[in-house]
């Protein structure tokens, strides 16, 4: 590893928690240099929904390379192209009668996000963003702006203007209704909170420590952009694409979002690339306003067309899902009976957190894990909370495995820390 500690930048910091060469991967499972297996609860920060080098979506890309498809094409019109907008349209749109024009901003989160902001600001004319504690919406500096984490927004090395920040539900608890305190500051003109360009909000706050929007918040803060003329985007690139059981995160909810950002799994396989869903009356960019070099990356237009075509055509897929929460959230509700003084655990779909209330036990379980072949992440301001976020294929049999070692070092460390 001498290579990596001489040449690569300090800033590295995943290799750190998780200390060895990784050489292969295949479904839910890294192997390192040695042959070591470690199962992979890390997934990706949520970038492999369908594991890693998923077959149905591989032999699709080795075919399209083979056959010398277009690889590079900035915004040009090709056939790959075409054939994941079909997808999407009938597959996703149709069935949820959802009405979008796809923007393709560029291959990471980061992108989506900042176009939605920039067509936000240029739509209503204002341009003040509205955005929650704990929320994290990517590096770039109009996404730091959005993001509540101090220490990510101090690497921006300059004031981060454009926004203000807003509580999330429940942080000051079960009892105060943060929307409702929301719409009080746009009534009270004497506030200091102008009416924003846009609201955005994640469903579920991943890296801000696995906390989950309520349903009838999330309408209320829908209500109150559509009396306001504020628009409403959602933040999807971590908890989208199925990991919380319906492709998009907010459909139970019942809301309609003005603008959605998703990216991650969105490829399918690890690819990068990322896009912004607009309502076709807010579509008002002019040709070449906002563009990217790598916004027409055709391999992932493949591999997003093809997870789209393999898992998403009928609702086994969600089936699967829903019986790999039900094995999570059995395995960590018994958990929390026995630690509900010193844990706490929420989560849905396939995104679970663990929080613990002893801040320095959560990266102690982690790398004991990791010893023990498990590879989990920590979230959170403090990273007190143990990231439960396998692949949404994983086998039930090592789903139990890799909850088993997780329940095991908790009971291990908890009561000596």
């Amino acid at each position: 590893m001498n290579i990596f500690e001489e040449i690569e930048s300090e800033v590295r910091s995943y290799c750190r928690a998780f200390p060895t060469v990784f050489k292969k991967a295949k479904g839910a499972t890294l192997i390192n240099e040695d042959g070591t297996e470690y199962l992979d609860f890390f997934c990706g920060a949520g970038a492999l929904n369908y594991g890693h080098n998923n077959y149905h979506i591989k032999e699709q890309l080795i075919s399209y390379l083979i056959e010398d498809g277009i690889i590079h094409s900035l915004d040009l019109m090709t056939s790959a192209k075409a054939d994941l907008l079909h997808a999407f349209n009938e597959i996703i749109f149709k069935p949820r009668n959802m009405n979008y024009k796809v923007q393709f901003p560029g291959p990471t989160g980061t992108n989506s996000i900042e176009a939605a902001i920039k067509i936000a600001r240029k739509v209503t004319g204002r341009t003040t963003i509205a955005t929650f504690t704990n929320a994290f919406h990517g590096m770039t500096l109009g996404s730091l702006s959005l993001t509540g984490n101090a220490r990510k927004r101090r690497g921006a090395g300059l004031e981060l203007v454009g926004s203000y920040f807003i509580p999330y539900d429940g942080y000051h608890g079960p009892q105060v209704n943060t929307a409702k305190m929301f719409r009080q500051y746009l009534e009270d003109r004497g506030s200091g909170y102008d009416i924003p360009a846009a609201v955005i909000l994640e469903t579920i706050q991943a890296e801000g420590g696995i906390r989950i929007a309520s349903y009838e918040w999330l309408r209320e803060i829908e209500s109150i952009c559509r009396d306001y003329d504020i628009i409403l985007i959602v933040d999807d690139i971590q908890v989208g694409c199925g990991r919380t059981g319906t492709f998009f995160s907010f459909e139970h909810s019942g809301i309609s979002p003005d603008v959605i950002c998703l990216s991650k799994s969105l490829s399918g396989i690890g690819l990068p690339f990322s896009i912004t869903l607009i309502k076709p009356d807010l579509d008002k960019w002019t040709p070449g306003e906002h563009n990217g070099t790598f916004r027409g990356h055709n391999l992932a237009f493949v591999t997003a067309a093809a997870a789209l075509n393999y898992y998403w055509v009928n609702d086994e897929f969600i089936q699967g899902i829903q019986k790999r929460e039900e094995i999570v959230k059995k395995t960590l509700t018994k958990l929390l009976e026995s630690f509900d003084t010193k844990l706490a655990v929420r989560g849905r779909g396939l995104i679970w957190g663990i929080e613990c209330f002893n801040q320095k036990l959560s990266k102690i379980i982690s790398r004991e894990c990791f010893r023990q072949g498990l590879i989990i992440e920590t979230a959170g301001i403090n990273d007190q909370v143990l990231k439960v976020l396998p692949p949404l294929t994983i086998g039930i049999e090592e789903l139990e495995k890799g909850l088993a070692t997780v329940v095991s070092t908790i009971e291990k460390f908890i009561n000596e820390n």
